[in-house]
Order: structure tokens, then sequence, then C-alpha cells
């Protein structure tokens, strides 16, 4: 299952070759950030990956993306996607930040003009705009809202054309009542499109160049404009401060747990999940309330994931378990293994299958074989723990000596007493037996039983220190 990525049904005139062009170049001042506002995360991703793996699903001819404020970060950060570049110096409006890219589409293609900051379309949605309108035609993508406020509105005549699309700012009161938005998404042939570019004007509140008066221009050439409403309206949600930011991010994580859910996840609670990457499911998965998945996750059948757990790019294999509250990065784990609570396994670690490290355990960089069984306040680092071995409580594997990180070794079927330091370089033979309590710092031979530390001493007659009066 890979989210942000909507497959798309490639049903359209083919012969007509279909250039994608981006406008990413608003500084998105409101959002009070150093970072770009394309750069700002939604789902853990930019929110600009987003609207890129939309427009990639569609195999477009070329895909441009306008970039301006911060060009270098932005286009840093997209250095492995094959992109065209457009710099727009100045931010002069949607028809201007266009204009910069004209250059560089041939005549014969249909232009999709989608936003930077509009990241929860679809590419399903710009499949069925692109369907409907032919090689002379205009295509609008809007939605219908309960609060318009902010957004460009949609006019049509009697007959239901479009017939032109009125910014907020410039709207009449009665203009201001329609519900039908402008989501700035539009399909324009490429050579009428540079026709209209000319003639746009600066002559409104905002002094800006509005491509959305391109559709007024096309009625009044004869060329029909054909306005499809997207099937969600969240697909219209534009990005300008992080109000909206969060609105968003409420909304693709309800899309992504719907997706889990037709998929067979029982998800305790849909409204308390969080995916910020790619998540793979098998059959009956269950996901307990507050449970977080970064990266790229595969989760075996009949995995069961406790309440608040955080796993990153890990895979758990078949009827595994992990409880509540662990943290789990970089982790690859066979099947039946018990997981927690309050467990962190980090980079590097591998277990086999019925593995069990229970709470307060942390490993890193530790392969631990089936059966093996760490169950207590313990620190494994480093480490090969072969099967069927046992780790007591408070049992810690030092590793680092303040340089260098070092390896333990231990065999199969070896019991750790509690309390146990193993300090590396150490390795330990099958079979054998460490007391609890003791200090290894000499290898120990397979079946045999190694005590480290101080004879207990009792002095009789001893006092206990008492406090002095003040």
């Amino acid at each position: 299952m890979q989210h942000g990525v909507e497959s798309a049904s490639l049903g359209r005139d083919a012969s007509i070759p279909v250039t994608v062009v981006v406008l990413a170049a608003g500084q998105g001042q409101r959002m009070n950030s150093s970072r770009p506002k394309v750069l700002q995360p939604l789902a853990g991703r930019p929110m600009l990956a987003h609207v890129l793996d939309a427009a990639e699903a569609l195999n477009p001819d070329a895909l441009n993306v306008v970039h301006g404020h911060s060009g270098e970060a932005v286009r840093a950060a997209f250095a492995d996607r094959d992109l065209a570049w457009t710099h727009q110096a100045e931010q002069l409006g949607t028809g201007h930040a266009l204009a910069q890219a004209l250059p560089s589409l041939e005549d014969g293609n249909r232009v999709l003009v989608l936003c930077g900051d509009m990241p929860l379309v679809s590419a399903a949605s710009l499949e069925r705009l692109i369907e409907q309108t032919d090689g002379r035609g205009v295509g609008l993508l809007t939605a219908t809202v309960d609060d318009p406020s902010g957004y460009g509105r949609v006019l049509r005549d009697d007959t239901g054309s479009v017939v032109a699309v009125v910014e907020d700012a410039d709207a009449t009161p009665e203009e201001l009542a329609v519900k039908e938005i402008n989501t700035g998404v539009m399909v324009l042939p490429a050579e009428a499109a540079r026709r209209w570019l000319d003639r746009l004007d600066r002559t409104n509140t905002q002094g800006e160049l509005y491509l959305t008066d391109v559709i007024a221009m096309a009625v009044a050439d004869g060329v029909p404009v054909c306005g499809v409403p997207v099937a969600d309206a969240a697909e219209a949600i534009g990005i300008n401060d992080r109000r909206q930011l969060a609105l968003a991010e409420r909304a693709i994580q309800q899309r992504y747990s719907r997706e889990l859910l037709d998929r067979g996840v029982t998800l305790a609670d849909p409204c308390r999940f969080d995916l910020r990457g790619r998540l793979a499911v098998g059959r009956d998965v269950f996901i307990d309330v507050g449970a977080v998945f970064s990266g790229d996750v595969t989760l075996g059948d009949r995995v069961r994931i406790g309440p608040n757990a955080v796993i990153s790019n890990s895979r758990l294999g078949d009827d595994c378990t992990v409880h509540a509250h662990c943290v789990i990065d970089g982790v690859i784990a066979g099947s039946r293994c018990e997981i927690g609570p309050f467990s962190r396994l980090r980079p590097g670690t591998e277990f086999d299958e019925q593995v069990k490290v229970g709470n307060f355990v942390e490993v890193k960089a530790g392969r631990l074989e089936t059966g093996v069984k760490v169950n207590h306040l313990s620190y494994v680092g480093d480490t090969r723990i072969g099967r069927d071995s046992n780790v007591g409580a408070g049992t810690v594997t030092c590793n680092y000596d303040g340089a260098g990180k070092h390896r333990t070794e231990i065999g199969e079927r070896v019991f750790v007493g509690s309390g146990s330091m193993l300090v590396a370089p150490l390795q330990v033979g099958e079979g054998a037996t460490i007391a609890a309590g003791s200090t290894i710092t000499r290898d120990v031979p397979p079946g045999t039983l190694a005590v480290a530390r101080k004879r207990q001493s009792t002095v009789k007659g001893w006092k206990r220190p008492t406090k002095r009066e003040s």
C-alpha cells in the first residue's frame, strides 16, 4: 500500500501530449517560517511532494515546476526527480507565474496547471479533468464548499457552462454567495494560453496578473470551458497558514485511514492514527490509538500494534505483537515476535522468529535469534544472541569504551543472570551461565558458569549514620 500516490486510469486521448506546470513560487509569509511554503511538511513529507506524486501518476510528457522564494532549497529537496525548473524572479500573480514556463512548452500540448500548495488533489480527479477536455477546450477543476471565503468563485450561465472566475477580493455580494470555487487547477491548450496570457493586466484590487482571467477570455473566443468538480472537497484545500496546514493534515490522515479500513485493517480509532510515509499491510492487522508510522513500514498478517507506538522504516513479520509505547526504528522482525511495552529498538536490529523483548529494553544493532528473551530493563547493543538464550533484568552489554564500539557474541541456550555487565569485546559460549550481578570482562567458555562479583561481607554491630540535630 503506497500512500500519496493514486493510480490513474489513462483513458485520455494520448495523441495530445500533456505537460504539467506546478506553480510553487510563493513565499508563504503567513506561515511565519524560514522554510519555503511548499516544503512545509504534510504527513511527514513536503507538501509539494504530494502534488508531484499526483502529477507523475498521470505519466505527463513533461513536468515543470515554477519556483521563486528559496528556489535553491526547493530544487535541492527534489533533486532525485526528473523535473524541469523555471524561475519566477518576481511574484506578480498566477498568470505571470505560468507565463514564465510557457517558452518551454510545445504549442500542440495541453498544459495542466497545478498549485504547489494544494497537496490533497488526487491523480483520479486530474485524470477526469483531462479526459473531459479535448485539445482545444479549457478544463477547470472546481469544488463546492460550505465556506468559500478567500477563494475565487466559479460563475456559470443558465446552461451550466462556466463563463468566468471572479476572485474573492473583486466579487460582488451576489458573486460572494456562490459556493462553487476555483481550485486553481486547470487544463489549457498551450497555443491559446500564450495569446490569453499576453492580454492579462493588473487592473484588480491586488494588482496581480490573475490566471483565472483567461476563463472569460476563452469564453469570449468561443472556446468551451468545462468545469469538473472534485470528488472530495478536501482535495481543494489550499495551504497558506498553519491552520490550513493542520486542516490538511487531518484530511490526509482521514484519507489514509479510509484506505486502510478498506484493505481490512482494524483501526481502534481512525481519528487517532498518523501515517508519515508508506505503509504495507497484510491481512487482519490491528492498530490501536495513537500509533505513528513513518518512512517505509511493512506489517505482516495478523500483526497487532498497541497504543502510542512509533514505528519507522521497519518490517514486522506475521503474528508479531507490539505492546504500548514502543519506539521501533530500522528493525526487521520475523514472525511471532513480541515487543514491549516501553521497548526501544534502534536501527540495525534484527529478530528471527519468536523473539521477546519486554518493558524498558533497548536494542541497538543487535541480532537476536529464534526464541531469545530479553524481558526487562536491559540494554543490548552491537550484540548477537544465539537461539533460546535468556537475558535477565538489568543486563547491559557495555559496547562503548569512550572511543569505539565493540561487539558481544552470545551463543545458543545461554542464561544471563539479572544485573550483569557484559564488557565488550566478549564471547559467551553455548550453554554458558552467567551469575546474577556479575561483571564479565573475559570470554566465557561453553557450558560453564561465570561468576564475577566481590565476595559478600557482613559487619556485625554496624551503626547506621543518623542526621545531626541543627
